[in-house]
């Protein structure tokens, strides 16, 4: 979280907090790098996520306000690279979609056999309960459907719309590119994504450390290099010590 902000309080909050920082975390704490809604939430940099988050009241808001998050469709949500859940503001969409999406005529051939039919099925109802879209896609283990919409998420093809509680809990999932069909549609050379992405987190971090980029983003070290250093190309950073870049004021 930027130094001087608000606790976030309200969905509106929170979007307004991933808009500025453009990706965040949903439930880390002060003991991970990058920003996290969690942390903005306590509205205090050192907030540590205690044993028993069940009582926390906190972390249960933090999750409330996921939920919301992922109704109102104004961000980004799901488990991106690593399974991470993230938040991405619009602006970040098309960079971490040139980094980990897969072009729909590739679909067939890199996505699992799982994560396919899963798809095949969600792309002619377009939003479905979990139980539902398993049911529909003949996948009687539950294992292998968490893991095929986790691909899903992953590649950005897939998203969480809603969650509903009662009468038990459940996921409604549809497709990302009808939610954000203009920030998905956007033609980003990978370059230019891992420079943005790049940006994006020492923005907010002002300094980074060796291996901090990918751990946060999930990016490959090499691939977090070559963001850096095109900023550092760019005027925009320097390199204090090998892996460590610092943000210049511009």
């Amino acid at each position: 979280m930027r130094e001087g902000a608000g606790r976030v309080e309200t969905v509106v909050h929170a979007e307004r907090f991933i808009e500025s920082v453009g990706f965040a975390s949903c439930l880390t704490d002060s003991r991970k790098p990058g920003p996290s809604l969690y942390v903005a939430v306590c509205g205090r940099r050192d907030a540590v996520m205690p044993r028993n988050v069940q009582k926390d009241p906190e972390s249960s808001h933090t999750w409330l306000l996921k939920d919301e998050i992922l109704r109102r469709g104004k961000v980004y949500y799901g488990k991106l690279a690593r399974g991470k859940a993230t938040f991405l503001a619009p602006r970040m969409i098309p960079f971490f979609k040139s980094v980990w999406g897969i072009p729909r005529r590739e679909e067939r051939v890199r996505l699992s056999r799982t994560a396919w039919t899963v798809l095949r099925v969600l792309r002619k109802e377009w939003e479905m309960a979990s139980s539902d879209l398993r049911a529909d896609s003949g996948i009687s283990d539950r294992t292998l459907f968490t893991l095929a919409l986790d691909e899903l998420q992953a590649a950005m093809i897939v998203v969480p719309t809603d969650v509903i509680y009662k009468p038990k809990f459940t996921y409604l999932w549809g497709l990302a590119e009808e939610r954000f069909p203009q920030e998905l549609s956007r033609r980003i050379s990978p370059e230019t994504a891992l420079r943005e992405i790049a940006r994006c987190f020492l923005d907010s971090a002002a300094l980074t450390v060796r291996g901090e980029l990918a751990r946060v983003t999930g990016l490959s070290r090499p691939d977090a290099g070559r963001g850096n250093r095109a900023l550092v190309k760019e005027g925009y950073a320097e390199m204090i010590a090998p892996g460590t870049y610092r943000k210049l004021r511009l």
